[in-house]
């Protein structure tokens, strides 16, 4: 996550009303993520937050998706969570994230632990773009995810697909480069379990 434009997502968290909205923003990404947010539980957070489309949300979810993978999947301590952020992010905000990550840190990781053995191993990530239709071609993410399940020992692929407003493309482009390249660095105290999530 060393790419600045990474981060640039975040400030949006200051139009929320309180500490307690941005909290309710991280348990809802928690307990989505193994399924992706719905168009319910999206409608409440841009709400919330005072978003008037997507295309403002999206990048902001995958960059606090990334940093709870982080904090969960990856070896940091809860005192080294606040060397995550860089410098140009606000220091109010690095405060309140890091506060609110290290309170739950501890929760999420007992239970990534219960949920281990019957949750799928990414094994490997690739995406290509594409356009929605021919009359209206606009940009359209393609994931590939190829999963180990570890009960069947078999691999199975999955597909996700979104759309992006032109505006935001390079963002979540580079945003995906980030995190392919965070899976293939990670070093994971949890032998590699990730759950299968819709990026955003």
């Amino acid at each position: 996550m060393e790419n600045h434009a990474f981060w640039d997502h975040l400030p949006l968290l200051m139009r929320a009303n309180s500490k307690d909205s941005v909290e309710s923003v991280l348990q809802a990404l928690w307990r989505t993520r193994t399924t992706g947010l719905d168009a319910a539980g999206r409608r409440i957070i841009r709400d919330m937050l005072q978003l008037q489309n997507d295309s403002e949300l999206d990048p902001l979810l995958v960059c606090l998706r990334m940093l709870i993978r982080k904090c969960v999947y990856e070896n940091t301590s809860k005192e080294d969570i606040h060397k995550l952020f860089p410098s140009e992010v606000l220091p109010e905000l690095q405060r309140l994230l890091t506060l609110l990550l290290q309170k739950f840190q501890r929760e999420w990781r007992e239970d990534v632990l219960k949920d281990q053995a019957t949750l799928p191993r990414l094994k490997a990530m690739t995406w290509n773009m594409s356009t929605s239709s021919t009359e209206t071609p606009e940009p359209v993410a393609v994931i590939n995810l190829r999963l180990q399940n570890d009960v069947k020992f078999r691999y199975d692929d999955s597909e996700v697909k979104f759309q992006l407003d032109r505006d935001t493309l390079d963002s979540m482009l580079r945003s995906m480069h980030s995190v392919a390249e965070q899976l293939s660095e990670t070093d994971d105290p949890l032998n590699g379990q990730i759950p299968l999530e819709n990026p955003v």
